[in-house]
């Protein structure tokens, strides 16, 4: 056991043992030990994978910027082999990846040490972490709450101080919907920036990419160094990065035109809480010597809701026929969560015409967001419109739940598409999400910064996007930002 375990970030930790003043197998039985002290509250791993971690503890070459460091995986495009990829799925949670993808081949390379695999969400798809499969995933602030979504189980595993990093996904916010909610910091990488073959050709139509949640900003940027890079065949390739962003993080960002908004690009209404946070924000960026500017891309909520979400619909109905197919049985309702197996019955109800239609507005609301940087350098706003929410608050109603499951076996989407579902599952979901989801569209990078705590001691993140392929700027002001709030000693009491 390494009584320091909790003093070091991920770097700091590779360095200890780099310099034999801590083994990895010392780190390796640590973080075993709080996983196996605080799983049972929090439920953030589903699948542990404790015996192969201390083997290859006990093999490390001392490679990697990471050597030695503990080091969880979402439970959800993330192949290891041997091990079964559950995508919160009860049909997958029996099926053993046969191979593993590049960016896993990439964390293992830089050295890291897996220990499990942890919870989200079916297929990824809602912003809190509560799969019939194992359960719900609790917020180590407060364990009645949510850690948010999808990388709930990651995000708690990393607040608790299971490991220092965890690896998230983020197709709509579920990297930086879970930082803000647990208290990290989280990274959404620019679109391509990081390889999510070689299993799928894409993910989420583009929207979703893959990195982690970190504790330090160092931690996120030294990963993405190691990680970054087209895969073979990706349909978003980018252009080398000639730098690094680690040292990028140690540098003053200057002085940057930052536009702030609270006002909700998807949803309507924002807690005072938040408000206060993201007017303290805006006085820090201030004193920091930035100039600030209240503007913000301009969204028509309603219309990119939809599309949003009928592009979602439309993944999700080819996410559930493909598990039927690799799993051998007919589609049921009963092998899905009924918010999942509700949103692909609208899938299957929407026309290919109107599916084109929605990617084709989509396409055209980027140019325009994206045009919007031309004359910014970062858009702040919230990650969340309000504190995390109490778990079960999000989920469909009971009576909600039983007309989804008749749906399911009448073969129904029509009929939840004609009583208006999908608007009111669109309000609903982008109420709790109004910013996140546009950035997965546009492809920009976007982070959640751990800046503030709530008179009850509940985070709020803060959201701040930055221009395409330019996580540079993001990085330079996360470090600033860091220095000047740091949020270190800031951690959960279970």
């Amino acid at each position: 056991m390494f009584d320091d375990y909790l003093n070091y970030d991920a770097l700091g930790l590779a360095e200890l043992v780099l310099r034999k003043e801590v083994s990895a197998r010392e780190l390796v039985d640590t973080a075993i030990a709080r996983i196996e002290r605080d799983n049972p509250k929090l439920n953030a791993v589903v699948r542990p994978m404790f015996d192969t971690a201390r083997r290859q503890a006990g093999e490390l070459a001392g490679e990697g910027p990471f050597a030695g460091v503990p080091f969880l995986v979402k439970d959800l495009l993330a192949q290891v082999e041997g091990v079964p990829t559950s995508n919160g799925n009860r049909l997958w949670a029996r099926i053993p990846a046969t191979g593993e993808n590049e960016l896993v081949r990439r964390w293992r390379k830089a050295g890291v040490i897996f220990l499990g695999k942890t919870n989200t969400p079916e297929f990824g798809l809602t912003p809190y972490t509560e799969p019939e499969v194992f359960g719900p995933c609790r917020n180590p602030w407060n364990p009645s709450l949510t850690p948010g979504g999808s990388s709930g189980g990651s995000a708690a595993a990393v607040a608790v101080g299971m490991v220092p990093m965890a690896s998230g996904g983020d197709g709509g916010g579920s990297i930086r919907i879970p930082a803000s909610a647990c208290g990290l910091f989280g990274m959404k990488p620019t679109r391509g920036r990081t390889p999510v073959g070689p299993f799928i050709g894409e993910a989420w139509s583009g929207f979703a990419g893959e990195h982690v949640l970190t504790r330090s900003v160092r931690d996120s940027a030294a990963m993405l160094d190691a990680t970054h890079g087209p895969d073979v065949g990706t349909p978003h390739p980018l252009p080398a990065y000639p730098g690094s962003w680690l040292k990028a993080v140690g540098r003053p960002p200057g002085r940057l035109r930052i536009a702030v908004s609270d006002t909700p690009m998807l949803g309507r209404e924002v807690a005072p809480e938040v408000k206060a946070a993201f007017a303290e924000t805006v006085r820090l960026l201030e004193d920091l010597g930035h100039e600030v500017v209240e503007a913000a891309p301009a969204v028509d909520r309603t219309a990119f809701s939809m599309a949003f979400l009928t592009v979602l619909a439309a993944e999700l109905r080819a996410d559930i026929a493909f598990t039927a197919e690799v799993a051998g049985v007919k589609i049921r309702p009963e092998d899905y969560d009924p918010s999942s197996f509700g949103l692909a019955l609208l899938g299957q109800a929407f026309s290919a015409a109107e599916l084109a239609a929605a990617l084709r507005y989509l396409k055209l609301a980027a140019r325009s967001i994206l045009g919007f940087f031309e004359t910014h350098d970062v858009l702040m706003t919230p990650v969340l419109s309000s504190l995390p929410v109490k778990i079960g608050a999000l989920q469909p109603k009971p009576i909600e739940r039983t007309l989804i499951r008749v749906m399911g076996h009448i073969r129904g989407g029509w009929l939840l598409k004609k009583l208006g579902i999908a608007e009111q599952l669109a309000a609903e979901t982008f109420g709790f999400i109004p910013w996140t989801p546009v950035f997965n569209v546009t492809g920009q990078p976007a982070m959640s910064v751990p800046l503030h705590w709530s008179p009850e001691g509940l985070p709020v993140g803060m959201h701040f996007v930055g221009r395409f392929a330019d996580e540079e700027t993001l990085f330079r002001l996360a470090g600033q930002l860091e220095q000047a709030r740091p949020w270190k000693d800031m951690r959960p009491n279970l």
